[in-house]
């Protein structure tokens, strides 16, 4: 993946053939909640939009735990006037991807999935995306790409071997296992209530001292309770060294410890996808967190053109922006593309 400047006649595109393709307003990449949204206020304001996913529909929350429960109310994570409507105090998944279907259809989104972006060239002050399945332009793209697909890494040795995961979506196939969980947060709190419910041995490995007080409310208690009465064992203060076939070796306080392994699901976090981001140009800052380089009011990044939207913008702190939080991003970025179009149009 891309990004290039280049000459009418490079790369084999004449001028006469690229100035005859259809021009978007915008091209928003990534369909999850933010990128629908995005897409929701380019209709609004008559810009001409697309969005573009390697995925399916709202992908990330497709790949979320199967019985995950959302920490919000339903009504903070609808979009576009569309009633959220859930039978529990809280969505799940299955609501999550039948609402946002449903948004999907409501305003008649013009959406392409499975497909991926492969590169984006500049051309005469707009962008040339090449995809797996065709080539458009854009005056202006967003990036709502999310970090779901990015897992943190442990970095360790064994972290290849097919047992490793980095994603957790079922318990069925932990029945009776030996599951070791890397975190403490709620996808690693989630994965060790479902399995050890199912019948595993779990054993949870955290670096800090403590499951983490922003643990969903709820099933805090409930994780504590289980690692006070013995049924989940955790190492606190620790962290996992190596990983083989059938062990781990886990650094404690107490020091190194091997304990029988079948799987173990590294629930470490995740970060945006810099590689992608670095190609068009974009800046971050130096610190721990990387956060991109945009206007605050605008969403703008550091490259003219292309802005921001959703839990991107939070670089590796990826507890910064989530759905609620990002709901106006659509309508900030719309304004400020429809701001600029109305500007040329009075030059």
């Amino acid at each position: 993946m891309s990004m290039e400047d280049h000459e009418p006649s490079a790369r084999g595109f004449s001028f006469h053939s690229l100035q005859n393709e259809y021009m978007y307003d915008v091209i928003i990449i990534g369909a999850g909640p933010i990128g629908l949204s995005c897409g929701i206020a380019a209709s609004k304001r008559n810009l001409s939009y697309l969005i573009i996913e390697k995925g399916c529909l709202v992908n990330s929350i497709y790949h979320y735990p199967i019985n995950m429960t959302f920490f919000s109310t339903s009504d903070k994570i609808e979009i576009g006037g569309v009633p959220f409507l859930s039978t529990n105090a809280k969505p799940t998944r299955t609501e999550a991807l039948e609402y946002y279907r449903r948004v999907k259809t409501t305003w008649d989104l013009k959406v392409h999935t499975y497909e991926n972006v492969e590169s984006v060239s500049r051309y005469n002050g707009s962008f040339e995306i090449q995809t797996s399945k065709g080539r458009y332009q854009a005056r202006n793209l967003v990036i709502s790409t999310g970090f779901y697909d990015h897992p943190n890494m442990l970095d360790i040795p064994g972290e290849d071997l097919p047992k490793v995961r980095h994603y957790f979506d079922d318990p069925h196939p932990y029945i009776e296992q030996e599951i070791l969980i890397v975190g403490a947060r709620n996808s690693a709190v989630d994965a060790a209530l479902e399995t050890w419910r199912k019948g595993a041995n779990v054993t949870m490995v955290v670096r800090q001292g403590e499951i983490h007080e922003k643990v969903k409310y709820w099933v805090r208690p409930d994780i504590v309770n289980r690692i006070a009465e013995g049924s989940i064992k955790a190492y606190f203060h620790s962290e996992i060294q190596e990983i083989r076939s059938h062990e781990v070796d886990i650094q404690t306080p107490e020091g190194l410890v091997t304990i029988p392994n079948d799987f173990v699901l590294a629930m470490t976090g995740f970060q945006p996808d810099y590689t992608f981001m670095e190609t068009l140009g974009l800046d971050f800052t130096r610190d721990q967190w990387k956060f991109p380089v945009y206007n605050e009011e605008t969403l703008e990044s550091s490259v003219p053109g292309i802005y921001l939207a959703g839990t991107v913008l939070g670089g590796k702190k990826t507890n910064k922006w989530f759905i609620e939080n990002s709901l106006d991003h659509g309508d900030r970025v719309a304004e400020a593309i429809q701001a600029k179009r109305v500007e040329k149009v009075v030059k």
